[in-house]
């Protein structure tokens, strides 16, 4: 997942184009101030095969339950399910950082980058699915996924806000 400044130059220019059909998990983005919820869902439902949810995990529960469904409807159920509202909200409240009014402006964005099918895929839940930034090949994953964050920040070299996290093995 990359957190990055979500500034005018982000925004008039997007790396990369949309994918018209995909099959990866792809959610929209309708919540203000979810962007770090979504960039996790992105991530946890694309890799479900590799992660041992707990049988009555939500997170499992939620997966199997939007999974056919479109980016939209899969916003929508998100956005009216009353279980993940909670469990956004504790997650929210944790930690050194006070989290920001929903209404709140957004100065900062959280993306999620993966690997499927030997392609770098860039999930973003504003827009309007995700986008292929190429062929890759299984090892040169994390090689790939750090180039793409050195072209985010070079589209914005007088920023210095980013950060990463990786979703990975205990």
């Amino acid at each position: 997942m990359l957190l990055y400044p979500l500034t005018q130059k982000a925004i008039d220019n997007p790396i990369g184009k949309v994918e018209e059909k995909s099959e990866l998990y792809f959610i929209r983005q309708t919540i203000g101030n979810a962007c770090g919820t979504i960039a996790l869902v992105h991530a946890l439902a694309n890799n479900a095969d590799k992660i041992n949810f707990k049988d009555d995990g939500y997170m499992k529960k939620f997966i199997a339950e939007t999974k056919s469904m479109t980016p939209e409807e899969k916003a929508s159920y998100l956005e009216f399910n009353r279980e993940m509202g909670v469990v956004h909200e504790d997650c929210a409240q944790e930690g050194q950082t006070q989290a920001p009014p929903r209404d709140q402006a957004v100065v900062r964005h959280f993306i999620t980058l993966i690997s499927r099918n030997n392609k770098l895929y860039e999930l973003d839940g504003r827009k309007e699915g995700p986008v292929c930034h190429g062929e890759i090949n299984k090892e040169s994953f994390l090689e790939s996924a750090a180039a793409m964050v050195k072209k985010f920040m070079a589209r914005d070299p007088e920023e210095m806000d980013f950060s990463v996290m990786a979703l990975a093995e205990d």
